[in-house]
């Protein structure tokens, strides 16, 4: 595996034997158990648990507390020494790229797995949560793993997931996706795959987001077998680190991954920054709702909104509402040496994130001699 730092220098060479894959049977889903999850109103029901937001819990039934008890001996069943890997994604749980990355992480045979994920397309949402509303949660049959559906966010699942409300421990390791589409440059803002990794950062759980750069006529969903393949070399280092105490402190970043569209032949592993790339997005009026193709991430609008894009305007004198609805206008796409260019040049690339807004350049100084300027300016007009 060769790594390459930022300004293209390569950092070396490392070889690192490619783990045994075993068969595994196409999992199936099956929903029971609906677990209702509250900060705030709580309803009576059979089969319930209710939280406060300060994680206490109490149940209108015995069959509740048997609810967790289900998860603690799911988990327990396995050997304890083994790092336990919590998966959710935005895609939804049945998106092939999270069936894909659990089945190469059971088939490994190295960690424990443990999925929480939303139980529809939640993609695009960013990091939002749910508030005051209740979320439910199903039980999913997948071989290997102990799943569940969240009707939440990614940001939820990720939240629940490592809460120690829903499983037993808090994971080792939280990975998110493998999303259909990339999520580079300012993508990254609108990309729920990296809020729900984003979300394990802020509570101190080393986590990745992965996402693979679909590209339409041109990949298949044995892609995402690949990339799942691909990014074991990855997982296993940061969990050695994590084991040792020698990987940074989970507060200070967490890792974004982006998958090349010819995973099959990419050119390694890159260490990368992120960039400013992002689709230009106008707006129309229509006619009607667009019941068009899901929207797979905010880096393949493009090619979903010109493969049916209505092209009809509305006419402004009918009664109702007016309905309006995204098209693409165009591409800001970067020139230096960021995470979008190294990935259209075939890399896979590791880009450390963290959460902090600040401004780049000379903003802060810039404004900081500003300020005075603007409260004297103030304070001579009001003296007048």
């Amino acid at each position: 595996m060769l790594l390459f730092s930022y300004d293209n220098r390569p950092l070396g060479i490392i070889k690192i034997p490619k783990p045994p894959i075993r068969s595994c049977t196409p999992p199936q889903s099956r929903r029971s158990d609906v677990l209702y999850l509250s900060l705030y109103h709580s309803r009576k029901q059979n089969h319930s648990l209710f939280f406060t937001c300060c994680g206490s819990s109490s149940s209108s039934s015995s069959s509740s507390s048997s609810f967790l008890k289900m998860a603690e001996n799911s988990s327990s069943s396995s050997l304890s020494s083994r790092p336990v890997i919590m998966v959710t994604n935005d895609d939804g749980i049945d998106a092939p790229g999270l069936r894909a990355l659990v089945k190469v992480l059971v088939a490994s045979d190295r960690y424990d797995v443990q999925v929480c994920a939303p139980d529809s397309e939640k993609s695009a949402v960013s990091h939002s949560i749910t508030w005051r509303n209740a979320v439910s949660v199903n039980r999913v049959e997948i071989e290997g793993a102990t799943a569940y559906s969240v009707s939440g966010t990614p940001a939820d699942c990720a939240s629940l997931g490592i809460s120690k409300a829903l499983f037993p421990a808090i994971p080792d390791l939280v990975l998110s996706g493998i999303n259909m589409g990339s999520n580079c440059g300012y993508h990254v803002v609108y990309s729920g795959t990296v809020g729900g990794a984003r979300e394990a950062f802020f509570n101190g759980v080393p986590s990745l987001s992965v996402s693979y750069d679909w590209a339409g006529g041109r990949s298949t969903i044995q892609d995402f077998k690949l990339g799942a393949e691909a990014c074991l070399p990855l997982l296993n280092a940061v969990l050695t680190e994590i084991k040792n105490k020698t990987y940074p402190e989970a507060q200070r970043c967490f890792l974004n991954i982006d998958l090349p569209t010819n995973i099959a032949n990419h050119k390694g592993y890159k260490v990368t920054k992120q960039g400013r790339s992002i689709i230009k997005m106008g707006w129309k009026q229509v006619t009607s709702h667009f019941q068009g193709a899901n929207m797979l991430s905010t880096m393949t609008m493009e090619n979903d909104i010109s493969a049916g894009a209505e092209t009809t305007a509305a006419s402004t004198t009918s009664e109702g509402p007016v309905l309006f609805k995204r098209e693409v206008k165009g591409a800001q796409i970067d020139g230096e040496d960021t995470d979008y260019k190294a990935l259209q040049e075939g890399y896979i690339t590791v880009t450390p994130l963290g959460a902090l807004s600040r401004a780049e350049g000379d903003c802060e100084s810039y404004f900081r001699e500003w300020l005075p300027r603007v409260a004297a300016d103030f304070q001579s007009a009001s003296a007048l």
